[in-house]
């Protein structure tokens, strides 16, 4: 599914705000958590990424409580 910048900035509001709810191009969306909101923003930017050929940059931290 492509996704677009509307999408993305109508989602940053919504978490912005703490809102559980959002409207953007005539839909209106009800999640039922902010960690579900969180998900679908991070699906829309990898989706937007992945449209304009640019892939998302992941950081892996390892942490250890004994010396390796």
């Amino acid at each position: 599914m492509t996704y677009t910048t509307t999408q993305r900035d109508a989602l940053k509001a919504a978490i912005a705000s703490g809102v559980l709810s959002l409207s953007y191009d005539g839909k209106t969306v009800q999640y039922r958590t902010m960690a579900e909101l969180k998900a679908a923003l991070a699906e829309v930017e990898q989706g937007l990424a992945r449209d304009s050929g640019k892939p998302m940059t992941r950081q892996i931290k390892i942490y250890a409580e004994k010396d390796l």
